[in-house]
């Protein structure tokens, strides 16, 4: 079945993100031509961005009209911050697939931190991973496994079972795979009582902003 022109708005900024993840998984640890493999990253988040910028017209789910009410707004950050320290204790080895093939460590030969890799990691990951993610997860894969005209459905009629195959395979985008589940299961299911995106936008956003300032004080890079 082709992609309709809303699917591949939704889809093509996670195909480029993915892209440049499994480009720096590959990324011989001295680099090539003299670049450090932790810069693509950072290219990534540029190219995603301004994927994403040019067909924001195209994201119905994220217009003004579904910005969420003030009590929604506070459940998504309650949903973000639960997500994130529950994240950071689902980390048994059982309970991960594999190793993650483009790991993160900013930090310098002397040990120092690398604050200019820090700053633009972190946004991608607080800022720009989860309207990329929330569009095409949620936006696009859960409803569309619901109704393939996903972009007439409102999220309050997914069923059950979508939810499940989009949070499955959510998991699998993830080393964390029970983690993952926990989260893929919060963002969906606030989406689908909220109505709104913007609140699996927003507790994404908290979960990985978080996250990402944890990692940096306590130095557990294996979250990122």
């Amino acid at each position: 079945m082709a992609l309709s022109p809303a699917a591949w708005a939704r889809s093509l900024p996670f195909a480029l993100f993915m892209g440049f993840l499994a480009l720096r998984g590959q990324w011989p640890q001295q680099g090539w031509l003299g670049l450090d493999g932790r810069w693509i990253y950072a290219l990534g988040v540029l190219v995603v961005g301004a994927a994403l910028a040019l067909q924001w017209r195209h994201y119905e789910e994220l217009a003004r009209a579904h910005w969420p009410r003030l009590r929604d707004l506070l459940l998504s950050v309650a949903v973000g911050l639960g997500v994130m320290v529950l994240w950071i204790h689902l980390d048994q080895p059982w309970m991960q697939l594999g190793q993650p093939s483009a790991s993160f460590v900013p930090v310098g030969p002397e040990g120092e931190l690398l604050w200019g890799q820090i700053a633009m990691r972190w946004v991608g990951a607080a800022l720009l991973v989860p309207v990329m993610e929330e569009l095409f997860w949620r936006g696009f894969l859960m409803r569309w496994v619901q109704q393939p005209d996903f972009s007439t459905l409102p999220a309050t009629q997914v069923g059950l079972r979508a939810v499940l195959i989009s949070t499955l395979l959510f998991m699998l985008a993830h080393t964390l795979w029970l983690a993952a589940i926990v989260a893929g299961l919060a963002y969906a299911l606030l989406y689908r009582y909220t109505g709104s995106l913007w609140t699996a936008v927003l507790a994404h956003a908290v979960t990985n902003g978080v996250l990402g300032a944890w990692v940096v004080y306590t130095r557990q890079w294996q979250f990122w």
